[in-house]
């Protein structure tokens, strides 16, 4: 076979940053890899482009994204007298890079439907596996990832409330979706980023991008991640894979991909995941990386016609964008309503109370822009003291540090409510 030189310093042009170098052989290699390709059939935002038409950009383009402000924000601190080697601004570009590899289909809707194991796990699964077929490449990477280096700072610009990963995913879900509250200064947050004490903080004068930062998050997470009708379509898929793992529990035939067909009929366990069992002459984690948006959606198609009238109905239901009416609430539904619902789907709809659980759906949502309880984002003043944002702000920010609870119904529009 001849060898020949490829070159690995790619231009990649972005919609939302333009132009992205790749300055490292080792991210292109790991780009590359089938792992980090999955992540092209998987779609940031899930459902959320049955609300908003163009929100159909994948959680790779949000990898890459993130990776190239890390680049950016790297750049900064060596300019400000923060030493940071080669190979650890490498490890941490590829630790930002990798952040999100073990993200379910449809993000987090199946985190806990398909696999109840949480995305973060995988993803450090997947990385170590990758370590070991990069020859301990990944090494500093995921001590990095795991907060296990000396340098915390640079853990916390993978992961704090101020990291590459929100700055990125605010910016670019803004952009597809068109939501305009969304848009921050990033260019001012990365260049008024600096380290004091090896914690990652903010010069005083960004306070105010800061501040906007918070905001559009809070905004951000109301109008879109948590948009209600966004919620109805995610409960909806969640039920008709409920139903289809139910039906295919008691031996009914189910058009799936081999892939959604291995995980409909087992229950994989965090310990199958760690001692990495064979099936089928893969082992489970081979297997998770092959599962993406196309297999739920396809089979999911396929099921509309099913003779099981729940899943037919429900699989219609999410083709055709028929979703459910939602309501919200600040307190939770009392049962007496809950219940009474239930009989008149029964009544219209399904005269079989068991079926009708499945098209009666409750649940709570929430949403806290800034946690004072976890890492804060510090503000550096002129004198060398640090505040916490909470009170280095001259404008109150009690309703981003509060947690705001809000419950939710859904039912067939159909159903005539009394």
């Amino acid at each position: 076979m001849t060898d020949y030189f490829i070159n690995k310093k790619k231009i990649i042009n972005d919609p939302v940053f333009g132009f992205i170098n790749l300055q490292s052989e080792l991210v292109f290699d790991l780009i590359e890899h089938p792992y980090m390709q999955r992540l092209r059939r998987i779609k940031q935002l899930g459902l959320s482009y049955l609300v908003y038409p163009g929100a159909n950009h994948s959680r790779f383009e949000h990898a890459l994204g993130a990776s190239h402000l890390m680049r950016q924000a790297i750049s900064v601190l060596r300019l400000k007298g923060h030493e940071i080697s080669e190979e650890e601004a490498d490890a941490v570009t590829v630790a930002i890079l990798l952040h999100d590899i073990g993200h379910a289909p449809f993000s987090h809707v199946l985190e806990n439907t398909l696999v109840e194991i949480p995305h973060e796990t995988i993803s450090l699964l997947m990385m170590n596996e990758l370590n070991r077929q990069f020859n301990g490449k990944l090494d500093l990477a995921i001590k990095i990832f795991k907060n296990q280096y000396k340098k915390q700072f640079l853990h916390q610009l993978v992961a704090s409330q101020l990291d590459m990963d929100r700055l990125d995913y605010l910016s670019r879900d803004s952009f597809f979706t068109g939501v305009a509250e969304g848009i921050v200064g990033i260019d001012r947050i990365i260049k008024m980023l600096t380290v004091w004490n090896d914690q990652l903080a903010v010069d005083y004068k960004g306070i105010y991008s800061i501040e906007k930062f918070l905001i559009a998050r809070r905004l951000m997470y109301w109008q879109v991640y948590l948009h209600k009708t966004v919620v109805s379509a995610e409960f909806l898929l969640i039920n008709i894979l409920k139903r289809a793992k139910e039906l295919w529990a008691q031996g009914e035939n189910l058009f799936t991909t081999p892939t959604l067909k291995l995980f409909l009929d087992n229950n994989f366990s965090h310990a199958d995941f760690f001692q990495n069992i064979l099936v089928h002459g893969k082992n489970v984690l081979d297997w998770y990386a092959l599962l993406d948006d196309n297999d739920i959606l396809s089979s999911v198609k396929e099921w509309q016609s099913h003779s099981d009238p729940v899943l037919s109905k429900l699989s219609q239901n999410l083709i055709n964008r028929q979703l459910f009416r939602i309501k919200l609430t600040d307190r939770p539904v009392s049962k007496k309503w809950m219940e009474k619902t239930l009989n008149q789907i029964t009544k219209q709809i399904t005269n079989d109370k068991n079926l009708s659980s499945y098209l009666l759906m409750s649940g709570e949502i929430t949403n806290s822009a800034y946690n004072r309880h976890t890492e804060n984002i510090k503000i550096l003043f002129k004198n060398g003291k640090v505040k916490d944002m909470g009170k280095a702000s001259d404008i109150n920010l009690s309703v981003l540090t509060k947690t705001v609870r809000k419950y939710f119904t859904c039912y067939p529009k159909e159903l005539d409510i009394n």
